[in-house]
């Protein structure tokens, strides 16, 4: 019985050890991206792993159209510029089922930029059970994230990082691929153009434009004309 127990509080201890360890070794990695950029993510090497090739080109914020910064708060998370990581009324919106009508799943719409930032960079796509599991991490590295890095790196990534059509990630890989000029070239027609695929840039094809994008990209432009004027909006797009 004592060598039972000896050895339970010895498994116990070991789990713990390697919980702080991986802690460690997370955190090292969120520290060290306020500097540089992602190697890679598990979503890229999956693209690569299926054969839909891994197409990308990482740039820094200067060489980021202001149109694509506009174009992503307007489309994504227009909170963005003063939230905390999360936007609690749009969470209490999409768990809203009082009305007795079948609602959306939470997704793009209502997961902020950090929180999209978060789960690309240190997490895993995909729905259904994966999930739910994905909640606590990304929770707390979308917390982590906005602490340490700030609002200008968190967009910078995660204009470098998501995807943007088939095996294409960031802007200016996108931005090459669509429209054959770099991400600081880009229009605000164009910027609204590739935007409007996400969050299904697979499904949803800028060139050619599918109907999703087509309606979407007017109505992206509709409000960056809105609040491109905001002091908040253009303190951080500075």
């Amino acid at each position: 019985m004592v060598k039972r127990k000896k050895n339970k509080r010895g498994i116990i201890r070991k789990i713990l050890h390697a919980v702080v360890l991986l802690f460690l070794i997370s955190f090292t990695y969120l520290l060290l991206c306020k500097w540089i950029f992602p190697p890679v993510t598990v979503t890229q090497l999956t693209s690569l792993l299926k054969g839909e090739g891994l197409h990308r080109n990482y740039v820094n914020w200067s060489e980021i159209s202001p149109n694509v910064k506009l174009a992503a708060i307007a489309s994504e998370d227009q909170l963005f510029p003063t939230h905390e990581g999360f936007d609690w009324k749009a969470i209490e919106k999409s768990m809203d089922n009082t009305s007795g009508k079948r609602r959306r799943p939470r997704g793009a719409a209502a997961s902020t930029i950090t929180q999209q930032t978060a789960k690309n960079v240190f997490l895993w796509q995909g729905n259904g059970w994966s999930r739910y599991l994905r909640k606590a991490p990304e929770a707390f590295y979308t917390k982590l994230i906005e602490w340490i890095w700030g609002k200008k790196r968190i967009l910078e990534i995660y204009l470098n990082v998501i995807e943007m059509g088939k095996g294409i990630y960031g802007i200016e890989a996108a931005s090459q691929a669509y429209f054959h000029k770099s991400a600081r070239q880009l229009s605000a027609g164009e910027a609204a153009m590739i935007i409007a695929c996400l969050p299904n840039p697979k499904v949803f094809t800028v060139v050619p434009a599918s109907k999703r994008v087509q309606w979407r990209a007017p109505a992206i432009m509709r409000q960056m004309k809105l609040i491109h004027s905001d002091p908040e909006v253009l303190k951080l797009l500075q």
